[in-house]
């Protein structure tokens, strides 16, 4: 048990304490502001305040814990030994930075609660963020710093049994449109027909003929091979199956389809089933009720998981909102332009609601690789190296690797060229050394 000495035990100290020390290194925490109880205390025992009591494991405190509210901060960001971290702490600290606060900065998603330019879809951008800005964004500091951490608490307390944790993948089947040809309705599959048609796509009306007919299978039908690869992988897979009604933003087969059904409860037969949020359901309580009642009525599971269409997060009131449905988890955090880590972490957290200062039940799965990231790479050695470069950075800290690909980019169409192998490189990678 590490207890924690602070003048002030904050919700903000006590969240990311247990993130780092509970989640990250398995070491079990508890608090105290009384002198004399953290004194008596024999086992892990760390100070984290403005000047030490004595010469104990001591790691000076940025304000950031001890406030309410939002404020523009003023971060000067700077290397330790060849990792970027900020909020530098005094000579007298064991530690050069305070990783708690700046933690907590990265978790809390901190930034987008402050004014920034969104993109056309009201999203928060990879160019916005400090760790972008900065260069890390594509490696887990958090997790990081929390290693350096630990490798001093083994210093301070060689006797202490320290457990390691093991790194592993939970894939991602993101699910917006089910079949590209096949199941469309007689009045798109004419329509896709005549634009084929207008924009000399002969190709691709040939094949779409071929489709319907039953000659050829649909490209984006590659579930198949998902779930035989599930069914290799020790770990389960979790589809999220966009089921809103068709519009501007979503444009999934229908729900009343008996092939989409006989699709979704197969899926779950395997792997886990999400709710993959209609873009108008994002603000909707109404309707993302209707979708997942209609998803729980398929699979005869309660619906635990959550991602938002087009990755869009608006922080805190994407957060609430799904906190309402009693949704569990969340996979939406993330750039749908770059890989990295969002939330400086490759660990999932809670979100913790920053205007009303609580740690929320709702876990945050922020993911690393999305294949949208990976076109604006001209080659496939160019992508294969980007994907080992990831991978290693996340195997470095033993964490957990969150990939999301789409049923489409495994389907080896041209631009898709390479990503069934990407996909099989991250499924053997929790087996390598």
């Amino acid at each position: 048990m590490l207890l924690v000495y602070s003048h002030q035990i904050t919700p903000r100290l006590k969240y990311v304490f247990r993130h780092i020390c509970t989640r990250i290194l398995h070491i079990p925490v508890s608090f105290t502001s009384i002198i004399e109880e953290f004194i008596a205390h024999d086992d892990l025992k760390i100070s984290y305040t403005k000047q030490p009591l004595s010469n104990e494991f001591f790691v000076q405190s940025h304000d950031l814990l001890f406030q309410q509210g939002i404020s523009d901060l003023d971060i000067n960001v700077q290397d330790w030994d060849g990792v970027k971290c900020f909020f530098a702490a005094g000579d007298k600290s064991v530690l050069p930075y305070d990783i708690f606060a700046a933690s907590f900065y990265l978790l809390s998603r901190y930034e987008e609660y402050l004014p920034h330019v969104k993109d056309e879809y009201g999203r928060f951008t990879a160019e916005e963020s400090l760790a972008y800005k900065n260069g890390f964004l594509e490696f887990p500091v958090v997790d990081i710093w929390a290693y350096r951490f630990i490798s001093f608490l083994e210093t301070y307390f060689p006797n202490y049994d320290f457990i390691k944790r093991k790194y592993n993948v939970i894939p991602v089947i993101d699910v917006p449109v089910a079949y590209f040809f096949k199941y469309k309705g007689l009045l798109r599959t004419i329509g896709g027909c005549l634009i084929d048609l207008y924009r000399f796509k002969f190709k691709q009306f040939y094949n779409r003929i071929l489709v319907i007919f039953n000659v050829k299978r649909d490209p984006y039908d590659t579930f198949k091979w998902i779930i035989n690869k599930q069914k290799q992988f020790s770990s389960h897979f979790i589809f999220f199956f966009l089921i809103g009604g068709y519009s501007t933003y979503d444009k999934n087969i229908s729900i009343n389809k008996k092939r989409f059904i006989s699709l979704i409860k197969s899926a779950s037969d395997y792997s886990e089933v999400g709710i993959k949020s209609s873009y108008y359901a994002l603000t909707d309580s109404n309707l993302s009720k209707q979708e997942i009642q209609k998803l729980n009525t398929i699979t005869n599971f309660s619906v635990s998981s959550n991602r938002n269409s087009f990755s869009k997060i608006s922080i805190p009131d994407s957060y609430r909102h799904l906190i309402e449905l009693e949704i569990k988890k969340d996979f939406t955090m993330g750039y749908i332009n770059h890989v990295g880590f969002r939330a400086g972490t490759c660990t999932p957290f809670l979100f913790y609601d920053l205007d009303f200062e609580i740690q929320t039940p709702l876990l945050i799965y922020s993911f690393n690789f999305i294949d949208n990231a990976f076109l604006k790479y001209a080659s496939l050695l160019d992508k294969n190296q980007k994907l080992q470069r990831l991978i290693n950075s996340v195997k470095s800290v033993d964490g957990t690797f969150v990939p999301i690909f789409h049923n489409y980019s495994l389907s080896d169409l041209d631009q898709w060229k390479g990503f069934k192998k990407m996909f099989s490189t991250i499924l053997d990678s929790v087996n390598e050394k």
